[in-house]
């Protein structure tokens, strides 16, 4: 068969002058395939991704429900007690170092104890010797002695490395209590201080329900006259309403009687007799003040002095 000059191909290889390496006549096939294709060999096919086409309720929808599962996820770790219990331990491990680096209580002092037993203030203090300082939670502390029956208030100070300062400001007693027999020291607010009543027998003595809450009002109202004041040896609620005021002596002394309105008009009005007329002096044993514009009079002597006769007292006396 011949061929003719049509039927013959002659590449750049075939060419006189041209050899190829092994490496480049495997490549060969790959560089034609790519010459062939060259848009394939440039262009990467990417994934397809997946949309999801949310409106926006549903995509607000979505974060709540996420949202949600956050909180009651934290919920329930919560209440699994393990946050409470690693926070316990840690702070616990902190205080034992500090305590270990000799911030520890070594002294507690106290200034302003007269009549608070010194275990009592260890005892609310809430902490001994040796525990670490740091530890004191001075706020919670501070209560618990202020809620002690004789301190009035209480100051704590921390004076590192190990010292403890309470400074306490007690009750004063300023009357005995009488109630069933019994006698109790109260302040000026009503407040009962225990312990024993030597040293304070001399204190006026309220006597009567209700008397301790009203005893501010009362010392209020005989300090207005200083002088007569001192007079006082007791003091009767009567009714819960008004005061009997005895003078000089609980048994013996003159007993007047307050009103349950303007009480100090009336006392100042007592003042003012005993000033001008000496009333102590003529054996009088009761003034009834009640009445802003009359006086009754009694004496020991005489049922009733003169100007008593004069004045007609209605209803029951209180």
């Amino acid at each position: 068969m011949r061929l003719s000059s049509t039927d013959i191909v002659i590449t750049a290889d075939d060419r006189p002058g041209v050899h190829r390496t092994p490496r480049q006549i495997s490549a060969a096939p790959q560089a034609s395939r790519r010459e062939a294709h060259p848009a394939r060999s440039k262009v990467k096919r990417k994934a397809p991704r997946l949309r999801l086409d949310l409106t926006p309720l549903q995509k607000l929808a979505g974060i709540g429900i996420a949202i949600t599962a956050l909180v009651v996820s934290g919920l329930v770790l919560w209440h699994s007690g393990k946050p409470q219990r690693l926070a316990r331990d840690t702070g616990t491990a902190i205080l034992n170092s500090t305590g270990e680096a000799g911030f520890q209580v070594a002294d507690i002092t106290v200034s302003g104890r007269k009549r608070t037993p010194t275990e009592q203030l260890v005892n609310a203090l809430g902490t001994r010797y040796g525990d670490p300082i740091l530890g004191l939670d001075i706020a919670s502390a501070k209560d618990r002695i202020e809620a002690l029956p004789s301190v009035r208030a209480a100051a704590i100070e921390r004076r590192l490395p190990g010292a403890i300062h309470l400074s306490i400001v007690e009750r004063q007693p300023v009357a005995l209590w009488q109630n069933d027999g019994r006698f109790n020291l109260i302040d000026r607010d009503g407040h009962q201080i225990p312990g024993a009543i030597e040293g304070f027998e001399d204190l006026p003595l309220v006597v009567g329900d209700g008397a301790p809450a009203r005893a501010d009002e009362l010392f209020a109202l005989l300090a207005t006259e200083p002088q007569l004041a001192s007079r006082v040896r007791a003091a009767i609620r009567v009714g819960n309403r008004r005061w009997n005021i005895k003078l000089d002596d609980v048994e013996k002394g003159i007993e007047a009687r307050l009103p349950e309105l303007d009480a100090e008009a009336a006392w100042h009005r007592l003042a003012e007799l005993e000033g001008n007329h000496g009333l102590s002096g003529k054996q009088i044993s009761l003034i009834d003040l009640r009445v802003p514009d009359r006086l009754i009079l009694k004496s020991d002597r005489e049922p009733a002095s003169p100007s008593t006769a004069q004045i007609p007292q209605t209803g029951k006396e209180h």
